[in-house]
């Protein structure tokens, strides 16, 4: 196991996307299990999905914060692709680590409307690269995507797997990202960690996301589009694990040393997120399903096949996500293990409080 050589108590700490679903959730835990410490959040607040839900996020924060008196909360309502507001923030707090979580999420989108991938992804984390390297950042961590792997044919996918063939933009991006990084990393010795999520899920997630959006139909009477006749398999990863990995991970920031050449190394590090344990979409949805009737969301006997259609797979789309977690067990003692039908419970019984049902 990697040994901390971070310590994040009375550290200022700088988290991108912070009315976002892993941002936000990363920011609370942060002011639950440190103290004293500071946490500044950015987030522009679009209306990609219901911005409602990003100031429900905000009010928890905000809560969890003023139960912390010996930490503090900042807040701005900004885009990281605005050069002049970041650079005088970081100018401001200084940041030690910097979270960088902003980013122009959903595959589907991204086919309709690439500009706002262009802007956010690649011209917002030039941003941040820039801000980090003339602020002597000590750990930038950034949200990569298990879509860089395209249709890769080899499972489970590991970091050290060839990620040359995108199948849509924002994977491109986010591949984008991971080779910026890189560059930065040798160029100024930032140390940078990035990190391949694997299909998040969770109370307070993304309505956007399929768990979400299929909880929506079904209750509304209304029909659920199943892709690739729903033989799609997905790693879905509970959120609360994917923010233990972000905690764990931030810690132990990747070495400055020199190489063979006598040069400098790149302080670099990837890692996948995930559960390493794909599930079909059909029993996702099956499982997804019992819980809403357990919930009594549903009535009993209701049933699932009489609300959904079955369709090819869409453009941009992969049949298959598997993470390959080994490296972060390794590394840091931890694998996300929390159960599917654990997780949608969790989900149900927060969207059934959330929405006053």
């Amino acid at each position: 196991m990697l040994s901390a050589n971070i310590s994040l108590a009375n550290k200022t700490i700088l988290v991108s996307g912070a009315a976002g679903f892993i941002g936000a959730a990363l920011v609370q835990q942060l002011l639950r299990s440190i103290e004293p410490i500071c946490i500044v959040g950015i987030d522009n607040l679009n209306d990609y999905y219901d911005p409602g839900i990003k100031q429900y996020r905000l009010r928890q924060i905000s809560q969890c914060a003023a139960s912390k008196p010996g930490s503090q909360w900042h807040f701005f309502q900004e885009s990281i692709s605005e050069a002049h507001a970041l650079q005088q923030i970081f100018k401001r707090f200084k940041p030690s680590l910097v979270f960088n979580l902003a980013a122009q999420a959903g595959v589907r989108h991204s086919i309709k409307h690439p500009e706002a991938y262009i802007d956010s992804n690649i011209v917002g984390f030039f941003n941040v690269l820039e801000a980090c390297r003339y602020n002597a950042v000590e750990h930038l961590l950034y949200a990569s995507s298990s879509s860089v792997y395209g249709c890769n044919t080899k499972l489970p996918y590991a970091t050290e797997d060839p990620v040359d063939h995108p199948v849509s933009l924002y994977a491109a991006t986010k591949k984008s990202n991971e080779l910026m990084a890189h560059a930065y990393a040798k160029l100024y010795a930032i140390p940078c960690t990035g990190l391949r999520f694997f299909t998040v899920y969770g109370p307070g997630g993304r309505p956007d996301m399929a768990y979400y959006s299929f909880t929506d139909k079904l209750l509304k009477g209304e029909c659920i589009s199943i892709f690739n006749y729903g033989n799609c398999q997905r790693d879905f990863t509970y959120i609360d694990d994917i923010v233990e990995s972000l905690c764990r991970i931030a810690a132990c920031a990747p070495k400055k040393s020199l190489g063979p050449d006598a040069l400098p190394q790149a302080p670099y590090r990837l890692y996948n997120i995930g559960n390493n344990s794909p599930v079909m979409l059909l029993e996702f949805i099956k499982t997804l399903h019992e819980e809403l009737i357990q919930a009594s969301l549903l009535p009993p006997g209701h049933k699932l096949q009489d609300q959904q259609i079955l369709l090819p797979m869409q453009p941009g789309d992969v049949p298959v996500t598997y993470a390959d977690t080994q490296p972060l067990e390794r590394d840091f003692g931890f694998k996300p293990s929390t159960t599917l039908k654990t997780g949608l419970h969790k989900f149900v019984q927060w969207y059934k409080e959330y929405y006053k049902l």
